[in-house]
């Protein structure tokens, strides 16, 4: 007679190329803590970044380039590296047959996203792109307030990310390279067009305002997009380097009410401090952060939802067993990509642009 117990199925072996922030605080803890994945081999030539990675994932083997990484065949590749290598290296894996997360943005342009979309498709392999930021407990909360109708119709949507860096730090996110897709509008932005166009559908225009503040600077630091969505409703958009005083993170007005937060979602601090989903507290908000739901005239405290970038790579083996699509499609990145360009048209030309 059969044993009707059945083991669970080996773990999914993943590649990580870049062991930069990207790779070191976010992918490589979130992979190592998601059941059903194994950190299996992490790619960096620097040798500072070696020593980290050897000590923090003793199990992972380290290559020194990605060309060492395709003999392996492992169940997922993961780029992390910097944003110009993001389309060679992603065509290299799904041409080689392995299934990919991106790191935001997906590509510098939308022609080149939307052709590596086409050659994941073409191939059968799974391609999706790391919008952690849509699992933010203060967007996850927006958004169910959004669903359930707790604002009424929402008119506009104001979403902010900023910082206090009037000195340059250096590295490629700061040069002015088209082919780096480096600035704030690439780098913040990716989240916060990713963010608007989840909540309220496909921009119809789009308007910006590009500037480039500190001394020194090739990209811009100090930025300002606003779209108008197919439905009517209105996104304003900030993002900046420079802001000595910090307006607030969302400001969501509908016809019925109004919710206002501030303060980042602390998900990444926590990442930093190298705590995990696994701790006990995981994304949760303090009750003295939560944001204010209401009108000027009664407004209360509304609970934040606890953020859970977590169930990026959970739903990153749904989708690699068959049983769910990918969590972020490429074609949503490759819509937020037609936002950018758009801005950066828009910005140059001094006009609204019309998508």
């Amino acid at each position: 007679m059969a044993n009707s117990t059945q083991s669970s199925p080996a773990p999914l072996r993943v590649g990580l190329i870049g062991y930069g922030i990207a790779g070191a605080v976010f992918h490589a803890p979130l992979i190592a803590t998601t059941p059903g994945l194994e950190l299996t081999a992490v790619v960096t030539a620097n040798p500072e970044r070696r020593a980290q990675a050897a000590a923090r994932h003793p199990q992972a083997r380290l290559l020194s380039s990605a060309d060492e990484l395709w003999p392996l065949g492992v169940d997922l590749v993961v780029v992390a590296s910097p944003n110009r290598t993001h389309i060679p290296l992603a065509t290299a894996a799904l041409t080689a047959g392995m299934p990919v997360v991106v790191d935001k943005p997906l590509a510098a342009t939308a022609a080149e996203g939307a052709a590596l979309a086409d050659l994941a498709e073409a191939r059968g392999l799974m391609l999706s792109v790391f919008q952690n930021r849509r699992w933010d407990g203060d967007f996850l909360t927006v958004a169910e307030l959004v669903r359930s109708g707790g604002l009424g119709r929402v008119h506009r949507f104001e979403s902010r990310f900023e910082r206090w860096r009037p000195k340059l730090k250096g590295g490629w996110r700061e040069l002015g390279d088209p082919a780096e897709a480096g600035g704030l509008l690439y780098d913040l932005g990716s989240h916060l067009v990713d963010q608007a166009l989840t909540l309220f559908g496909p921009a119809a225009s789009v308007y910006a305002e590009l500037d480039v503040r500190r001394e020194g600077a090739q990209a811009d630091d100090d930025s300002f997009v606003a779209l108008t969505h197919a439905d009517g409703t209105r996104s304003h958009l900030w993002m900046s380097a420079t802001a000595a005083e910090l307006g607030p993170r969302f400001r969501v007005l509908g016809s019925e009410a109004g919710y206002v937060s501030y303060g980042l979602d602390g998900q990444e601090d926590a990442l930093r401090e190298g705590r995990t989903p696994a701790d006990a507290g995981w994304g949760e908000t303090p009750a003295g952060l939560f944001g204010r739901l209401g009108t000027v005239d009664d407004s209360v405290a509304h609970p934040t939802l606890p953020g859970a970038y977590q169930e990026y790579y959970a739903g990153v083996v749904e989708a690699l067993h068959g049983r769910a699509a990918a969590p972020v499609e490429p074609r949503d990145a490759v819509a937020a990509l037609i936002v950018l360009e758009a801005a950066r048209r828009s910005a140059a030309e001094g006009r609204t642009v019309t998508l």
